[in-house]
């Protein structure tokens, strides 16, 4: 599995908790500290339709794009994957890490549901359906998480995404 001193991080939680907006935060202290490292947005890599029977959120094109991109990133000298992303299941965490191959730590963020429904009322104020969706996504995916416990850490949002950012390289020791 990779480089024994590269590592990975998958910053995961419900919709609206902040999860790109904190990888992208970890990714610009990770620089900022001199660490070589690489933000991935998960959602980025599963983009694609229409979605493959029995795989609603592709999550099979999802890790071989991992797998991919981590070799890649790794291969220019990232020594911390920083990944945003959901993961449902405490199971598919070897998924996960096989396909960044680093050994990976699951951070969890939690955000109070107020703040997160308002967010997701001012991300989706123009597409109703949208923010139906989104706000029962959010109920959903609480309730799973909360039941998988898949995180390793888990770290609530401050003020900032940079106060966030700090707080979960603290958590994860870096």
């Amino acid at each position: 599995m990779g480089s024994p001193s590269a590592r990975a991080l998958l910053i995961t939680g419900a919709v609206g908790v902040g999860k790109t907006t904190v990888t992208d935060a970890v990714g610009s202290e990770l620089a900022r500290r001199g660490v070589p490292g690489a933000g991935i947005d998960l959602d980025g890599l599963r983009r694609c339709w229409p979605a493959p029977d029995g795989d609603r959120f592709h999550g099979r094109l999802e890790l071989a794009n991992l797998r991919a991109v981590s070799v890649n990133y790794r291969d220019a000298g990232a020594r911390v994957l920083v990944a945003a992303g959901v993961l449902e299941r405490h199971a598919d965490r070897t998924h996960y890490e096989d396909a960044m191959g680093c050994p990976l730590t699951v951070v969890r963020l939690q955000a109070p549901r107020d703040l997160v429904r308002a967010r997701l009322h001012r991300r989706h104020e123009l597409d109703p359906d949208g923010l139906d969706w989104h706000l029962e996504r959010f109920d959903e995916l609480t309730e799973i998480l909360d039941a998988a416990h898949v995180e390793d850490v888990s770290v609530p949002v401050a003020a900032t995404p940079e106060q966030t950012a700090r707080a979960v390289l603290s958590a994860v020791g870096l």
